[in-house]
């Protein structure tokens, strides 16, 4: 199976089942620690994901820039739109245009942010141990790799909640990395290894303002915001 089919696979199977971990009903004082519980408005709810997505965002646009002064020359980053450098959720079924977004039924708006929240979680976790052997890397840049890393798994339980609380139905939980959309290998070549991982935090930096935007769009369609462009 290709790792398109089994995209389209996995937006078939619907409904889908939740992960156990997911805290789906917290007390109010519960939700101090747990930021996405069903017992808050879907409003609140709502601003709370798209809060996480856009520091989300923040944070990859910081990291990237700071990799890119680092560890890449000029030279390098012109070769970035190459090809051979494709992002790994290319494969993704997701429209790009702002016309086709824009037609996007709630439901697929949430099922796109999903789909590229759980696609990037493997490739961050290897991106934090692959930084650990960059010399010279700084503190910061580690930091917000591992912050990265840590805040998609949180986002990924908030898009499940709201979800729920919105279309009242869970969404699957399909790691699309197991589907081979992330194969990398230890590279030996030094130069292979900058472009490897500049190309990731490249493309999550793409990646992460898209989840932003569909948020964002869910959010426009309050009636609340009919003035929201």
């Amino acid at each position: 199976m290709t790792a398109f089919e089994g995209a389209l696979r996995a937006i078939l199977l619907w409904p889908c089942l939740f992960s156990a971990s997911f805290l789906l009903e917290c007390t109010d004082q519960d939700q101090v620690i747990h930021p996405y519980c069903l017992s808050i408005s879907q409003e609140k709810l709502l601003d709370r994901v798209i809060q996480h997505a856009e520091l989300i965002y923040r944070v990859s646009e910081e990291s990237c820039s700071l990799f890119e002064d680092i560890f890449v020359p000029y030279p390098l980053r012109l070769q970035r739109n190459q090809a051979a450098y494709a992002c790994l959720t290319k494969a993704i079924p997701i429209p790009s245009s702002i016309g086709e977004v824009q037609q996007m039924s709630d439901k697929w708006l949430l099922h796109s942010v999903l789909m590229l929240v759980q696609s990037w979680i493997e490739p961050l976790v290897y991106l934090q141990t692959t930084m650990d052997r960059y010399d010279g890397a700084p503190e910061m840049l580690l930091n917000k790799t591992k912050w990265m890393s840590d805040k998609l798994i949180s986002l990924e339980h908030g898009v499940v909640v709201l979800t729920k609380k919105m279309l009242n139905e869970g969404l699957m939980t399909t790691s699309y990395s197991e589907q081979g959309l992330f194969q990398y290998e230890m590279q030996t070549d030094v130069v292979e290894s900058v472009m490897r991982d500049y190309i990731l935090l490249s493309c999550f930096k793409k990646d992460s303002h898209k989840m932003e935007a569909f948020l964002k769009l869910l959010k426009c369609r309050e009636p609340a915001n009919d003035n929201c462009s």
